[in-house]
């Protein structure tokens, strides 16, 4: 009777610890909070997006994710939510749509952004928490579900899609994950950008200034991640924040052809946070950086993991020839659904990582190397990928 009473309270501690999702708001937006004993993130209902991160024991630590509300906030400039935070999803369609899509109504960077979603599942499960929201895309006739787990004692979030087709015949169709990482997290000279990355290209571009910022990679330039082109005749390691921000950067990166899965993540060298994604690289071959540096010191830099290159529109990227002859988007089968699985971690590092070498799944541990400073970051991640 005793044994059985401590095991009855120590399941009870860890319910307490990992409760089920519960509601709450974001930007004074409809949200839901998933937290355990490590981490909780934050999805808002309108676009499903990921816009808070947090680790449990350090609550008051600034959200790595990108915030341009806030950031409109403290410049004393209009502030109000937009679907658009964070980490938010770009299906189907990635960038601009082209005129005529534009005049039937579909937004830049598809409609799942910007849907208001059902909560179909919201419950505590095993030892984890789950969400599930699904959303109906009238326009391209489409149907998306998001399935988003935590497990106690883990530093990871599962997160399964499934994009569904209601239309009777097959056609290629854009897909990414438009993460982005903002101030104070990303900071100049000290937050650092490691991909899984091999050849790369600048997006072309004509203009070199726009207001306040500036261009300062050759336009249009191949060349290997992560030092790229300078106009000024040198090579910029995109890897770092610059020091001195007034900057507008926009390329692209393959994901190693050679892995199985590739990875993107954002450190923060004077904080020792950590925060990235794990991903397939069969689902979202490519990785696109958008640095935006401006002089006010609220900095944005794009994670996305896509699959295609650049953000433009779904007739530019069938009518150009593929990149590096690699992958730029994924078939829905006719009345079919395809899915897609990816991680998102986010830690503390030690004092002595500098950057990221590695991301790899052994034996139910992610596993994350700075092989240079000998430093190994390992977080149980029982779910795998």
């Amino acid at each position: 009777m005793r044994n059985l009473l401590i095991s009855a309270l120590l399941c009870g501690a860890a319910l307490a610890q990992s409760p089920a999702p519960r509601e709450t708001t974001f930007e004074n937006s409809p949200a839901i909070a998933l937290s355990n004993d490590k981490l909780e993130v934050t999805v808002t209902v309108v676009g499903a997006s990921f816009a808070r991160l947090a680790l449990r024991d350090d609550a008051g630590a600034p959200n790595p994710l990108w915030e341009p509300a806030r950031m409109a906030r403290e410049l004393g400039r209009p502030s109000e939510f937009s679907s658009g935070t964070g980490h938010f999803v770009c299906v189907d369609g990635f960038g601009a749509a082209s005129a005529e899509e534009r005049a039937a109504g579909l937004p830049f960077h598809g409609e799942a952004h910007q849907q208001r979603y059902a909560i179909t599942r919201s419950a505590r499960e095993d030892r984890s928490s789950v969400l599930t929201l699904e959303a109906t895309l009238p326009i391209v006739q489409e149907k998306f579900t998001r399935t988003i787990r935590v497990v106690d004692g883990e530093n990871v979030v599962y997160v399964d899609s499934r994009l569904e087709s209601l239309l009777g015949f097959d056609r290629p169709i854009n897909w990414a994950e438009h993460a982005t990482v903002g101030s104070p997290f990303l900071a100049p000279g000290d937050t650092v950008v490691d991909v899984s990355g091999s050849l790369s290209m600048v997006r072309p571009y004509e203009q070199v200034k726009m207001g306040d910022l500036e261009r300062r990679l050759i336009s249009a330039h191949e060349f290997a991640w992560p030092l790229a082109p300078g106009l000024d005749g040198t090579r910029v390691d995109v890897r770092q924040t610059p020091l001195q921000p007034h900057f507008l950067d926009h390329l692209t990166t393959l994901v190693d052809p050679s892995l199985k899965y590739g990875f993107v993540t954002a450190l923060n060298t004077a904080t020792h946070r950590l925060v990235g994604y794990l991903f397939r690289r069969a689902e979202f071959p490519w990785v696109q950086y958008w640095g935006y540096y401006p002089p006010t010191g609220k900095l944005a830099r794009g994670l996305e993991f896509s699959t295609q290159p650049f953000d433009v529109s779904r007739r530019d990227v069938l009518s150009t020839p593929p990149l590096f002859a690699a992958p730029v988007y994924r078939w829905l089968p006719a009345k079919s659904a395809i899915q897609a699985r990816f991680l998102i971690f986010y830690t503390r590092t030690p004092v002595g990582m500098r950057k990221v070498d590695s991301v790899r799944l052994e034996n139910g541990s992610l596993i994350i190397e700075d092989r240079a400073a000998h430093q190994v970051v390992t977080l149980p991640a029982s779910l795998g990928l």
